[in-house]
């Protein structure tokens, strides 16, 4: 598993966790988009913290950093 979510990708990610969240606690969306988008929140971290989304492969994205040979 070759990780493919660069730096901002991960935080934009995580941040959208963020504000699901906020936004369910303060009752701003309702009860079933609350858990649709909690879902997905969960997603996005769990993908934060692996730096792999497996979305991305079959349409070739990676933003993480390429490493620099020598």
């Amino acid at each position: 598993m070759k990780k493919n979510l660069g730096f901002a990708d991960k935080s934009l990610r995580i941040a959208l966790a963020v504000i699901v969240a906020v936004l369910y606690y303060t009752h701003v969306i309702s009860v079933t988009w609350g858990i649709i988008l909690g879902v997905l929140a969960v997603v996005f971290v769990f993908t934060s913290f692996l730096g792999f989304c497996p979305l991305y492969l079959p349409f070739g994205i990676n933003t993480a950093k390429k490493k620099k040979n020598g």
